[in-house]
């Protein structure tokens, strides 16, 4: 395995993206990272290596406005949250050697790019983990209250003070653009995400129809984001896709908490085993 290389993709708009590039030799497919919200791709540098020990050319990548993909300042900036999957994501799906299937692994909102890229066909197969509906009535009591407060509190707060909701210094991810913050604040309004607003969700529904690709979604019981119930609403969408709903336990790959970030965190090893497995007997 060599060493990860810098890539410089430039989205089909125009937008400077900054991937990284874990080579193998004599790769048997490619995986490219499709990351969550407000999560850099750093933190998905531990499994790609361990993939492309395992013989896979792995892609990482930081959508327009986080990491090393943001501007050197997100006030005023502007897009669309759905951009990071028709511009973003589908970019760097185009960037690499075009004779090897392609296999996305998705983390939390990756899992709902698949259905945005204007052609879902690119994609051999998609391994999802922690992804689902954000409505946080799937979520524990506790978290919902959390999360009303993000919503209706200090998201507002933030954002008025400082353009965009500015929540890294709070430990919750990266900063994030203001037009992702509302998008993403009224998705959740709705137990079927995106799929139940009035102003998209014929568009969404008919996006997702066309995905074809075998889907594996993959949820632990103490995701208290991503429940296997906000799984199971969300991905019922992939109409025509043949999709694995997976629920693990955290006690399932020797590990006390799994969460919502836990499954690229160093100990899920064997949990990428099982992933890189599934990919092997593709």
């Amino acid at each position: 395995m060599g060493e990860p290389i810098s890539v410089r993709v430039t989205a089909s708009d125009g937008y400077p993206l900054r991937a990284h590039r874990f080579p193998a030799a004599g790769p048997r497919a490619r995986i490219v990272m499709a990351g969550a919200t407000g999560v850099p791709q750093r933190f998905y540098r531990r499994f790609a290596e361990h993939a492309a020990a395992r013989g896979y050319d792995v892609t990482t990548f930081d959508y327009r406005g986080i990491g090393e993909s943001a501007p050197a300042s997100l006030r005023g900036f502007r897009m669309d949250y759905r951009d990071w999957a028709r511009l973003d994501l589908a970019s760097v799906l185009d960037c690499g050697p075009g004779d090897l299937p392609v296999h996305l692994i998705a983390h939390s909102f990756g899992g709902h790019a698949l259905g945005l890229l204007p052609d879902p066909g690119v994609v051999t197969s998609m391994h999802a983990l922690g992804s689902g509906s954000g409505w946080r009535g799937w979520m524990p009591r506790a978290e919902q209250l959390r999360v009303a407060l993000l919503w209706n509190v200090f998201g507002p707060i933030i954002v008025s003070f400082h353009g965009y909701l500015a929540w890294k210094r709070f430990g919750l991810g990266e900063d994030l653009p203001i037009d992702v913050y509302r998008q993403w604040k009224r998705w959740c309004r709705f137990p079927g995400y995106w799929f139940d607003d009035p102003e998209v969700g014929e568009e969404m529904s008919a996006l997702f129809a066309r995905v074809r690709a075998p889907i594996t979604a993959i949820n632990s019981i103490d995701d208290r984001w991503s429940s296997p119930a906000a799984r199971n609403a969300f991905y019922q969408h992939y109409v025509n896709a043949a999709v694995t709903m997976r629920d693990i336990r955290p006690a399932d790959i020797g590990q006390s908490t799994i969460g919502h970030m836990g499954y690229f965190r160093q100990g899920s090893e064997p949990l990428w085993d099982a992933l890189l497995d599934d990919l092997d007997s593709g």
